[in-house]
C-alpha cells in the first residue's frame, strides 16, 4: 500500500447521529448532528449522508476539473449535485445508493459523458464505493 498523501481526522461523540456532535481535529468541523425528519429525526442539523454528499460532489467535481485539464477540455460552467439515499436492508439494517449528476455548459454532451466516465474512474469516493453500493453517473449539458 501507498504512503498516505492526507489523512483527514474526524470524532463523533455523544449520540451519534442523533444530537452527538462531529469534530474535525483541526476544528474547522465542528457541530451537532440530528436524525433527518424524513427517518423519524427532529431534523435541523445536519446528518452524515449530507457530508458524504457534500464530500463526494466536492472531490468527483475536482477529479472532473482535472480530467478535463488533463485532456485540454475547456468548459464555461459546471456542477456536480450528489444524492445519497438510505435504504432499508432485509436483515433491518440500512446500506446507501448514491446518484451524481453533473452539469455543464460550453460543451458537446458526448465530451460531457466522456468526461464524467474519466471522472468516476478518477475520484477516490467512487473507488472507494465501487462495487460496494449502486451508484448512477449522468451529465447534462445546457444548450
Amino acid at each position: 500500500m501507498s504512503e498516505a498523501l492526507y489523512t483527514a481526522i474526524a470524532t463523533s461523540t455523544g449520540d451519534g447521529r442523533a444530537g452527538g456532535r462531529a469534530v474535525s481535529s483541526d476544528g474547522l468541523i465542528d457541530f451537532t448532528l440530528a436524525i433527518p425528519k424524513e427517518m423519524g429525526g427532529p431534523g435541523g442539523a445536519t446528518n452524515p449522508e449530507q457530508l458524504f454528499a457534500a464530500g463526494w460532489a466536492s472531490c468527483f467535481h475536482s477529479s472532473l476539473k482535472a480530467v478535463a485539464a488533463m485532456q485540454k477540455i475547456t468548459f464555461t460552467d459546471s456542477a456536480v449535485v450528489a444524492e445519497i439515499s438510505v435504504l432499508p436492508t432485509e436483515a433491518g439494517g440500512f446500506s446507501l445508493s448514491a446518484a451524481l449528476h453533473t452539469e455543464f455548459a460550453g460543451i458537446d454532451q458526448a465530451t460531457a459523458d466522456s468526461l464524467v466516465a474519466a471522472a468516476h474512474q478518477m475520484c477516490p469516493y467512487s473507488n472507494a464505493t465501487r462495487g460496494n453500493i449502486p451508484v448512477t453517473i449522468d451529465a447534462s449539458v445546457d444548450a
